[in-house]
């Protein structure tokens, strides 16, 4: 695999000045430029990360640069004097000199330091800033608690990445869950923040070339909150749409004009390259193919399933279409679809976790009460459970979801609970069985949906203050969808999710201000689902 790294300093994280730089090559700091990080642990084992700058010229995207030689070492302890693995790697212009490593052989649910060392190449004798990792629980063991970091939409021109800043803080915490959109595809100045850009992408055009991948993931990774939260915990990562382009589906997206930008197959498999490159991910490969959506497993309490929701689907319905209701259209693919309801079926664990790009709760405008509106359905189409808001989610899907949920009820889970982004807004969901008849049919699972980092919600989108029109676009919302407990649809930041074998609860964290890279922060609000009843409760503050 390839090599990457970074060397700003760490909260908690020791940097490791390296000893006898060779005379004219690349200091530590320089050869790490895009910082280290750990991802998708297992009880034994853990992705490692770095990016090599070996020479000056060798920026992301630029073909440039010699090979590298390196060493990773793995301690048990922050001052690497117990050294429990190592290894020795290389990497070069053709992995964009990033270095991906799947170490194995360490015990389960344990607290990990590691490092990268140039040996060889231009930058020998660099080291790597240290990371901070941790492996997962034992397959079979009674975990009394897991608590995960969840994040979505950090758009780097719309403001600075201080949520990552304040979860950095919070090493008690497992791993950070990412939902997608880690990076987003725009220009300069297409999309920024209530005021314009705070800050500006490179390259300047839309990135559709391997290059403008790599150079815009690089981009992202100079970020020192970024650096930070992913030296300090390991990430479980998802792509969205902005990974490769907005409202993306299995032959297109919105934001993809073939007679300007060319194929869209090419410019996809651009997008994965990179992102396999540039991120902490372990995709699931056989021998033809290679897929994002993977399982991973914290003992007997939890299985976390993460969803690929782009990369498959069909173009989205109409809002007023019955396309959908039809059938004709996936959003999972049918392979994905079979092995998340297989998964759960034949989940052994207390919870069964969903990390889902997109909303799976209906969003109606109203739903409408199925029992009398069966004439106007069949006379003008409009599907019987109201108009979806948003056909880009699973309400453009519903045959789909409806697969999906089904499943679960069918097996008897009872604490299904989907972990959500895209969105920009922040959300509390119970899963209603019929949306026109809750809570009287039941509910069939909840959702947490975590609001944006930096991307612009409802209140930058309008260029009001926060929480005037938004509070009652809010109220409107939960009036018409009543199985929307609670809804914020201005607010940037984060949420932390605790599960223990009696309930699983998000507290919501909110920036102050998202273009102040020194914000602080404030908790905005906590919900809980106690295990087996498939409800919302709203509760007084964070969990212990």
């Amino acid at each position: 695999m390839g090599a990457a790294g970074a060397g700003a300093l760490a909260l908690g994280v020791p940097s490791v000045v390296a000893a006898g730089v060779a005379r004219g090559a690349p200091g530590p700091r320089a050869a790490f430029q895009h910082g280290v990080a750990s991802g998708d642990p297992l009880p034994n084992g853990v992705i490692l990360w770095t990016r090599v700058t070996p020479t000056a010229e060798a920026t992301p995207g630029s073909g440039r640069g010699p090979s590298s030689n390196l060493v990773w070492e793995v301690s048990a302890d922050e001052h690497f004097g117990s050294t429990v693995a190592s290894g020795s790697v290389t990497t070069d212009a053709s992995r964009d000199h990033t270095v991906k490593v799947d170490v194995g052989g360490l015990a389960p649910a344990r607290v990990y330091w590691y490092r990268f060392r140039v040996t060889g190449g231009p930058a020998a004798g660099a080291v790597s800033p240290v990371g901070r990792t941790k492996t997962a629980p034992a397959t079979d063991a009674d975990v009394a608690k897991a608590r995960f970091g969840v994040v979505s939409c950090s758009n780097w021109e719309a403001g600075y990445f201080a949520a990552y800043r304040h979860l950095a803080k919070r090493t008690e915490l497992d791993a950070v869950i990412h939902l997608g959109d880690y990076i987003y595809e725009y220009g300069a100045g297409e999309y920024g923040g209530k005021n314009g850009p705070v800050r500006i992408h490179r390259p300047a055009h839309d990135i559709v070339s391997l290059a403008d991948y790599r150079i815009r993931h690089g981009q992202y990774k100079t970020d020192p909150d970024l650096q930070q939260l992913h030296r300090a915990l390991p990430f479980i990562a998802t792509w969205d749409d902005h990974e490769t382009a907005d409202n993306s589906y299995r032959s297109g997206a919105e934001n993809h004009d073939p007679a300007r930008q060319g194929s869209w197959a090419a410019r996809k498999a651009n997008a994965d390259k990179a992102y396999y490159e540039w991120m902490p991910v372990r995709p699931v490969v056989s021998a033809n193919n290679r897929h994002i959506y993977r399982r991973l497993r914290y003992g007997r309490l939890l299985e976390l399933s993460m969803l690929d929701l782009r990369t498959y689907r069909d173009r989205e319905a109409s809002r007023f279409s019955k396309q959908s209701d039809a059938g004709a259209t996936t959003i999972t693919g049918r392979a994905q679809m079979e092995w998340v309801t297989g998964g759960i079926v034949t989940s052994t664990t207390r919870w069964q976790l969903i990390g889902n790009s997109v909303m799976i709760s209906p969003v109606l405008l109203p739903p409408l009460n199925p029992d009398t509106t069966k004439a106007i359905t069949d006379l003008i189409g409009i599907p019987e459970n109201g108009v979806p808001f948003n056909t880009d989610q699973w309400d453009g899907y519903t045959k789909d979801r409806a697969r999906l949920l089904d499943a679960a009820d069918r097996a008897g889970k009872k604490n299904l609970v989907f972990l959500t982004g895209d969105i920009h807004m922040s959300w509390a969901n119970e899963i209603p069985r019929k949306p026109a008849d809750y809570p009287g049919a039941g509910t069939l699972g909840t959702e947490f949906v975590v609001t944006s980092v930096t991307s612009n919600n409802l209140d930058d989108m309008v260029k009001a203050p926060e929480h005037t029109v938004g509070n009652a676009a809010a109220a409107a919302i939960t009036a018409t969808n009543r199985h929307a407990r609670w809804v914020d649809t201005d607010a940037h930041g984060y949420g932390v999710l605790t599960v223990d074998p009696a309930a699983a609860q998000m507290d919501w964290y909110s920036l102050n201000d998202r273009a102040d890279r020194h914000t602080g922060e404030y908790h905005a609000q906590s919900w809980k689902v106690r295990s087996g009843t498939r409800r919302m409760t709203k509760v007084s503050g964070p969990a212990s």
